[in-house]
């Protein structure tokens, strides 16, 4: 069980108003019984930016799975008043764009097109909204012109925007991603730090990356053990150098 640093409820957040998401005592359970998250209970509201933290094994990952309905443990979960579960899967998941850390988990089309087409096509859209989601997708996260080119010679930057691209189609309320800045080289890494604030999204990240959380997400949540040891601030916790120590991280350097 992690050190409990201070009770989560001492930490005092600004309001805001319109919960698009709202879980409340999640708890899950892998078939060979290791436990991965231990009551799990947090909002974020409309237009939020919020980064989970935590070392490997705290539970950010398993987390992330459920918001769409990949894994479904024991708790409430409602995205823009709507519950995650199996009658609303089709709704939830146009509505939680998930992006996984891997990008070849993700593109399995023989060229871009087709890889952000997928999402629109399978929502029943005629093709000529389809291929307007696809150019407005692309142009979104600036690759626009990719449309014929083969996704695995792409470089893992452009995989990763492409990734993006697939879940920006499907419009959504929420964009979640899973170790974004994962495996990109500095020039990679700074152009989707640059990507991601202009975005005008509802987000949840999951990452080690401390130092693009402090650049852009204003609010930050540590898991450890499968619990949340602390919500704040991003500002005021990266300050606390003893809860950081006490649960795997470190400060970035400025």
């Amino acid at each position: 069980m992690p050190v409990k640093h201070r009770p989560v409820h001492e930490i005092v957040l600004p309001e805001c108003e319109g919960d698009v998401l709202q879980i409340q005592d999640l708890h899950f359970a892998y078939p060979d019984g290791h436990v991965a998250l231990r009551g799990i209970s947090f909002n974020v509201c409309e237009g939020e930016k919020v980064a989970l933290v935590g070392p490997n094994g705290a539970g950010k990952s398993t987390l992330m799975l459920h918001l769409n309905g990949i894994l479904s443990g024991d708790g409430d979960i409602s995205i823009a008043g709507m519950s995650v579960n199996q009658e609303n899967l089709p709704v939830i998941r146009a509505m939680v764009g998930l992006v996984f850390q891997n990008p070849d988990d993700q593109l399995f089309s023989p060229t871009v097109f087709d890889d952000v087409a997928f999402g629109p096509l399978h929502m029943g859209l005629p093709e000529s909204e389809v291929c307007q989601r696809v150019e407005e997708a692309l142009a979104a996260v600036q690759m626009s012109g990719f449309g014929e080119r083969l996704s695995h010679h792409l470089s893992v930057g452009q995989k990763k925007r492409i990734a993006i691209a697939t879940v920006l189609a499907m419009r959504p309320q929420i964009l979640a991603l899973d170790e974004p800045s994962a495996g990109l080289d500095p020039r990679a890494r700074r152009a989707l730090i640059n990507f991601l604030g202009d975005l005008p999204l509802t987000m949840l990240i999951s990452t080690h990356d401390l130092a693009m959380v402090a650049e852009l997400f204003p609010r930050m949540v540590i898991m450890d053990g499968g619990e949340i040891v602390a919500d704040g601030l991003t500002a005021e916790l990266l300050e606390d150098e003893a809860l950081l120590e006490a649960h795997g991280l470190e400060k970035p350097r400025v």
